[in-house]
Order: structure tokens, then sequence, then C-alpha cells
């Protein structure tokens, strides 16, 4: 069981500590961040709970809804909600780049948990595959969420709700493809690697985006 736990944890854990390392000025509370990680860990369950009832009711008998609605729109949503409600206000949110921590904070809390439940009832074997796939694709969901959280919180007034549709339609649109290509194609190998690799690349680029508003801010500040 330790064993299990552990790795369960472990990727989610290294993949956090990546992108908040890799803000240099002025570093996110860390209780903050854990308190984002928790937050998404306790969406699992009801989230869980309502993917049950419409599978067993057969609610959803569409692979494009499978996909698109009860894991891309309802996972997305849920996220998004606990991170526009407890971080979006909070006087901490003070850096475009503070939207990628958190963000990936709470997408990996619920990623994490699932991943532990996953391991618990299918076993250790599986580690290295949700590692890659799972637990990685939530961190990058979180990332464009934050990203676009981030943009829409300092912006003008004019654009900010732009882009805080954004931060939940982009990753909606993105997870809901990641799911298609998974329960639509027999060879979805195939499919997964280069959607993964844009996917990476995709994220790298905005957290790259972030890190330089942040960094430029602080250049400026001092010279002066």
């Amino acid at each position: 069981m330790i064993a299990i736990i552990s790795a369960g944890i472990a990727p989610g854990l290294a993949i956090l500590s990546y992108f908040y390392l890799k803000d240099q000025y002025e570093a996110e509370p860390i209780y903050m961040v854990f308190r984002s990680f928790a937050f998404g860990a306790l969406l699992v369950f009801p989230i869980m709970f309502i993917q049950y009832v419409l599978e067993t009711e057969q609610i959803i008998d569409s692979k494009v809804l499978l996909a698109f609605f009860s894991s891309g729109l309802l996972e997305e949503f849920f996220k998004w909600f606990i991170l526009f409600v407890t971080i979006y206000p909070h006087v901490h949110f003070d850096e475009h780049y503070d939207g990628i921590v958190y963000g990936v904070a709470s997408s990996l809390g619920f990623a994490t948990l699932e991943n532990i439940l996953y391991l618990i009832g299918n076993g250790l074997e599986f580690a290295v595959g949700r590692a890659l796939l799972p637990v990685s694709s939530h961190a990058l969901f979180g990332v464009i969420m934050g990203y676009y959280m981030g943009k829409g919180k300092f912006s003008e007034l004019s654009e900010k709700r732009k882009w805080i549709l954004f931060s939940l339609m982009v990753p909606v649109i993105l997870h809901g493809l990641y799911d298609y290509i998974l329960v639509a194609h027999k060879l979805w190998p195939l499919y997964m690697v280069p959607f993964m690799l844009c996917l990476w690349w995709f994220s790298l680029h905005k957290a790259k985006k972030a890190r330089m508003i942040k960094h430029n801010k602080y250049a400026v500040a001092l010279k002066q």
C-alpha cells in the first residue's frame, strides 16, 4: 500500500515542484499552494459520483458526449470554479504566473487522488502509464487554465470576460480531445503521442510567456 500511495503521489509532486520552482520572484506561500491542491483532491468524490450516475443510468451513450461532457466539461468546470472562487479574488494572486501555479496545484490535487484510487484498484503496474498520461495531462490543463485566468485578472476591464471564458473553455476542449482519442480510437497511441507533445509545447510556451511578464516587471522595478 505504501508503494502504491508513493507511486500515486510522486508524479504529481514532481510536476508541481517544477512549476512552483520556476517562479523566481516572490514564490507563492506553500499553504496557499497546498490549499489549492487539497481543494482539487476533494473534487474527486463528487465528480466520480456524478460520472457514476451518468454511466449507470446510461444518460450518455455517445463517445463524443462522454469525452467532452462527462470528462472534459464536468472535471474542468469544477476545477475552474474552485480556482475562480477561492484563488482568483485572493490577495496572493497578484502576478500573471501565479495563476499557473495555483491552476497546476488544483489540477494535480485532483489527478493525484484519482491516480492513487486507480492504482489501488488496478495495481502498481499502471503507475508509469498513469504518470505519463492522466497525471501530466491534468497538470497541463491546469497550466492553460491558470494562464488565461491570470491574463483575465490583469487585463483591461473590457478584456476580462473573454480571458476568463478562455480559462474554462480551452481546457474543456483539450480535455475532451484527450478523452475522445482514448475512447474512440483503437490505435489511440498513434494519436495520443503527437497530441501530448503539442499539449506540452503549448503549455510550456504559455508558462514561459507568463514568467517573462513577471521577469520584465521586476526588471523595470529594479531599474527605478
